[in-house]
């Protein structure tokens, strides 16, 4: 998935067991959708954690942010609760999704942290990938949003 694709869209059920789709953003909002790797582990709850702390911020932009990762819809129910989440975190546990945003692993064993910035028309804006620097995703998508409102 590169910038200027049209963004796939998708179903997948969040951490209240409602579906999510892509398309109930399109024409209305931005979204942030960014993919970890793993519930409670210490890179994804400081990302999760930071896209808590700047959410206000990016809603400002127009943007409602989800998380994917591949764990189960009862793990995301607890990482949710334990991280305050205000934002929908979605399971793609059978890794559709992952594979449908062509989001790459690491050494081949590690799940992709790729975050995708999609605009109201549902267009790929900003793609940041980084393993390692999990809080920067989150800065990243700040930008890309706001270089979409100048």
């Amino acid at each position: 998935m590169l910038i200027g694709d049209k963004a796939p869209d998708f179903s997948l059920p969040s951490q209240a067991g409602d579906l999510v789709r892509l398309s109930d953003f399109i024409g209305k909002k931005n979204v942030v959708l960014y993919f970890y790797p793993k519930d409670f582990t210490v890179g994804c709850t400081k990302e999760a954690r930071t896209f808590k702390g700047l959410y206000d911020e990016l809603r400002k932009f127009d943007a409602e942010v989800i998380g994917v990762s591949s764990d189960s819809v009862d793990s995301h129910k607890g990482f949710a609760e334990n991280c305050g989440l205000p934002y929908p975190i979605l399971s793609d546990e059978e890794k559709k999704v992952r594979a449908l945003y062509s989001v790459p692993s690491t050494l081949g064993i590690i799940s992709g942290r790729v975050t995708y910035i999609i605009d109201k028309e549902g267009i790929v804006r900003g793609v940041f990938s980084s393993q390692f620097q999990p809080e920067r995703h989150v800065r990243e998508a700040l930008d890309v949003l706001k270089s979409i409102a100048n």
